[in-house]
């Protein structure tokens, strides 16, 4: 799964569909995100590269899944990316040794 722009407006939308507001803004956050729980409201650096971006994004799902917080169509789809990420770590992990 390549991130592309289409990709990171996929997960936007699962974050929206779970009923969250998210503002991109300038900051300067640690991990590229700031979480507001009580209000339903997540922030994600827009000066991040595209990658970084995802990745809060993805961590932030994680996040929700944890503590239920997400609908049954936003957990199916996170599965499916969690199963992609985990099978190219394990390949990039057996190319590092073959290599």
């Amino acid at each position: 799964m390549k991130y592309t722009p289409q990709f990171l407006a996929k997960l936007e939308d699962m974050i929206k569909e779970n009923n969250y507001i998210l503002r991109k803004e300038k900051g300067n956050f640690k991990s590229g995100y700031c979480l507001f729980k009580d209000n339903r409201i997540i922030v994600i650096n827009k000066f991040a590269s595209l990658e970084s971006r995802v990745n809060s994004l993805i961590e932030i799902l994680k996040e929700l899944n944890e503590k239920e917080q997400l609908s049954d169509n936003a957990r199916e789809e996170l599965l499916r990316i969690e199963t992609f990420e985990n099978k190219k770590a394990r390949g990039l992990k057996q190319e590092q040794i073959g290599g």
